[in-house]
């Protein structure tokens, strides 16, 4: 039983060219990324596309690191290149507005004035029943009381109530 490698450079040397292994990184997360931004937003969950691309590339190539490569020098390329891609996204997206319409979603109202937009809650995948319990998770029992909700770009709905009406209550009101 051998308790250290004989041969370090074998262990950490990589055995991809480096160009192959940040092809492979890019290609990856730009096309889980394409493929989260044309999904319906709830679909990714609580997270935001990008940081689920990064999260579940991060565990992918870790765990190639551990066991699929022969080196964990390919590892540790593949985890920079995937840290390098996500910081150029996020730096994109916070610097330039087109950028952050490629790579994030925008809201999409759900309801507006107290009428549902059904043609937008389609495109959202979001029944009325999965709308009336976030309805309820925000203090609110009737569709009457929002002036306006949105599906916001990590998934989760956003309400804004009549706040100039006396005889109805706001959110803020019931949570006290």
């Amino acid at each position: 039983m051998k308790w250290m490698p004989t041969n370090w450079q074998d262990l950490l040397m990589p055995e991809l060219p480096i160009l192959e292994t940040a092809l492979r990184a890019g290609v990856l997360y730009f096309f889980i990324l394409f493929i989260l931004r044309i999904l319906p937003r709830r679909t990714a969950g609580e997270l935001g596309a990008m940081d689920l691309v990064f999260i579940l590339l991060i565990t992918e190539s870790a765990s190639h690191a551990l066991g699929d490569f022969s080196t964990l020098g390919d590892g540790l390329i593949m985890l920079s290149f995937f840290i390098g891609f996500n910081y150029l996204v996020n730096q994109l997206t916070y610097r330039s507005t087109f950028f952050q319409k490629v790579f994030d979603h925008q809201p999409v109202p759900i309801i507006k004035d107290g009428k549902l937009l059904r043609r937008n809650m389609r495109k959202e995948l979001l029944t009325e029943d999965e709308l009336m319990a976030s309805l309820r998770q925000n203090g609110m029992d009737d569709i009457s009381e929002v002036r306006k909700a949105c599906v916001e770009s990590d998934g989760h709905i956003s309400f804004i109530n009549y706040d100039d009406n006396p005889n109805k209550s706001t959110k803020k009101e019931r949570i006290k």
